[in-house]
């Protein structure tokens, strides 16, 4: 009798753990939701009317470091933080394949704001594509201040770096993943 106590304790720590690991982050998405935050600071000091979008959209999911290269046939891809109500609630994952006149390397940041509950819960079915026709506008001073959602979606970039020659065609796929 004495035994079947004594393994409660154990018992209960045990199953605390288990049900608890499900729901951690990795380090890696503890390095990314830190660098989204940076990432999101930038965009707003480059433009800082970006902070009332940040404030205002329904969800928006960060990219803070997108790497980009091709010759002739180019690839990118970025992991990034999803939020909801500025709450955390998933991880993402980019990525792109382009044809046409390209070379070189680049990497950037990007930040997509869904409007509506409708496009960010597309988002998270994975039910969005960006094709040619989708464009992303530079982070810059003032450049949000009159831009419209098209299709309930707007995107900004800001350039950390490399340089690409680039006249190509493709899109961007998105996966993501709850918390």
């Amino acid at each position: 009798m004495k035994l079947k106590y004594s393994l409660l304790p154990i018992s209960f720590i045990l199953f605390s753990f288990i049900t608890s690991v499900g729901y951690c982050q990795t380090s890696k998405d503890s390095k990314i939701i830190a660098d989204s935050k940076d990432a999101k600071q930038e965009f707003i000091t480059a433009d800082g009317l970006m902070k009332n979008l940040f404030n205002s959209a329904y969800g928006y999911v960060i990219f803070p470091n997108v790497g980009k290269g091709g010759l002739g046939v180019g690839a990118a891809s970025g992991n990034g933080a999803v939020f909801q109500g500025g709450r955390l609630i998933g991880m993402a994952k980019l990525s792109q394949v382009t044809v046409g006149f390209q070379a070189g390397g680049q990497a950037y940041r990007e930040v997509i704001f869904f409007e509506n509950a409708e496009t960010l819960g597309k988002f998270k079915e994975n039910k969005i594509q960006f094709s040619a026709q989708a464009s992303a506008v530079a982070a810059t001073a003032g450049a949000s201040a009159n831009l419209k959602y098209k299709n309930g979606i707007l995107i900004f970039t800001k350039a950390k770096g490399g340089l690409m020659y680039e006249a190509s065609v493709g899109g961007q796929k998105f996966k993501f993943r709850a918390l």
